[in-house]
């Protein structure tokens, strides 16, 4: 269990959470010393306001946290980044907020990252006594794979290149006894991954297919594959500095899928899983693929080059096209892939694609039930046309200004024929607004509901709450 939790504790220390509609309610069920310190001290109950409650004995009798309307679920994380040393446990607490969700967003507030303290992280100052009916090791699982995520993609790229990302793949591996295997540079080309090699080429830090592998063979079959761009120059169709500034988070997709498959093989799901990286640095040099190349990709489909800062389809192209050949039951990408998906959903409501009906659901759902929301986006295949190219069966830049992460999930979708079912996600990566829990900086965007989601349908985990 995590460090930040316990058991149980003697003299534990409430904390006490409430809307600012109900904040009379709460004083009216604390001591009368409590209440009239709330009154004098001006509390309105404001979201993110807290106020600490003081005993008779110049000791910490509670804390109170302003909840305002109420619309985040996991603003609880404020306490355990803000109380000092000390263990505390839920008092009065509304219910949508208490529980796993409360244990959880304590978790995620010890969150920190600074390659300056390259030390491992510290054991908790503040502790939480864990809430009655919450399992304490399910929980862990999910922070554990959120902050996976987070460390990875927030580490600089000089430190997290296409080896050190394999790397930290194998770490995973090893940790829960799965086979791993990379390819890496010009073999890439002999096992027929072009398009991943193309890409990567460029580079002095050669490119890699990452393939994990996990679980009973006759289970049913779950693919994770994540887009492990490890930094995006944009080729030689080059970003401007300002675009560049955030591109180390571009192989976030990977460590989400990262996150995510610690997650499933801690909670022993009943999977046979498969975990495909392709790992590259896009960079400019004489070795860099150009506008205006064709390349053949390992689904035997012809790719004109029309902007090389397009690079995140292609490697996801033959990762996909290999995954797809073992016709998977549930096949899944997620990838930093377009600003159009964040121009259509912002940086926390991440867009996701599918043509099943019943997945669709089952994510919406799951996403509203963990607060990781997601929100679907058409298929739409009025817009095939903008990915044709005069001189190749594709084109991976849309003659097309509009509808980006539409015409960027059709390119994908090309890819992908006998998977039983298919979900793309396109993610940020990235915290721009940070609210309690989830600071400024990388971010596991929708893990949490997807882990959520396979463990309804791949197996029994109290991943579903």
């Amino acid at each position: 269990m995590h460090p930040s939790l316990v058991r149980s504790a003697s003299g534990a220390v409430p904390l006490h959470a409430v809307r600012a509609s109900e904040l009379k309610a709460l004083a009216a069920r604390l001591p009368k010393r409590q209440a009239a310190w709330l009154k004098a001290a001006g509390f309105s109950a404001k979201e993110g306001e807290l106020l600490l409650l003081p005993g008779t004995d110049a000791r910490l009798a509670g804390a109170v946290l302003g909840l305002g309307r109420g619309h985040d679920p996991l603003a609880l994380a404020q306490f355990s980044e803000s109380l000092p040393e000390g263990t505390y446990r839920l008092g009065h607490v509304p219910q949508e907020f208490a529980g796993a969700r409360a244990a959880l967003a304590w978790i995620l507030g010890t969150y920190s990252f600074s390659v300056a303290r390259r030390e491992k992280r510290k054991t908790a100052r503040a502790r939480l006594v864990l809430p009655q009916g919450a399992d304490g090791g399910d929980i862990t699982r999910i922070a554990e794979g959120v902050f996976l995520a987070r460390d990875l993609v927030n580490m600089p790229s000089n430190d997290m290149g296409p080896e050190e990302l394999a790397a930290a793949a194998r770490g995973v591996a090893r940790h829960h006894g799965a086979k791993i295997s990379v390819i890496a540079g010009d073999a890439l080309i002999g096992a027929n991954y072009p398009l991943i090699h193309a890409v990567g080429r460029g580079s002095d830090r050669a490119p890699r297919l990452i393939d994990l592998r996990w679980g009973s063979p006759s289970a049913r079959k779950l693919t994770l594959v994540g887009k492990g761009v490890c930094f995006d120059s944009g080729g030689l169709d080059l970003k401007p500095s300002s675009g560049m500034l955030t591109m180390k988070k571009d192989m976030g997709g990977a460590a989400c899928v990262l996150g995510l498959a610690h997650m499933i093989m801690d909670a022993k799901l009943d999977v046979r899983l498969r975990v495909l990286i392709p790992a590259v640095e896009n960079s400019v040099s004489g070795r860099a693929y150009r506008p205006g190349d064709v390349f053949r990709s390992r689904k035997g489909l012809t790719v004109e080059i029309g902007n090389t800062d397009a690079e995140g389809r292609l490697v996801l192209a033959d990762a996909l096209a290999e995954a797809d050949s073992e016709k998977p039951d549930l096949l899944i990408d997620l990838a930093t892939l377009t600003g159009a998906a964040r121009a259509a959903t912002g940086m926390e409501l991440p867009p996701f694609f599918t043509d099943d009906e019943s997945l669709a659901g089952d994510l919406m759902r799951a996403g509203t039930l963990v607060h990781d929301p997601l929100w679907r986006l058409p298929l739409w295949r009025g817009y095939e046309s903008a990915i044709r190219s005069p001189i190749a069966d594709l084109n991976n830049n849309p003659n097309y200004n509009l509808a980006g992460a539409i015409t960027a999930a059709l390119f994908l979708n090309r890819f992908v024929e006998q998977a039983k079912s298919w979900l793309h996600v396109d993610i940020p990566a990235w915290t721009d607004r940070p609210k309690p829990g989830r600071r400024a900086g990388a971010e596991a965007n929708g893990v949490r509901a997807l882990y959520a989601m396979i463990g309804s349908r791949f197996g029994s985990s109290s991943a579903r709450r």
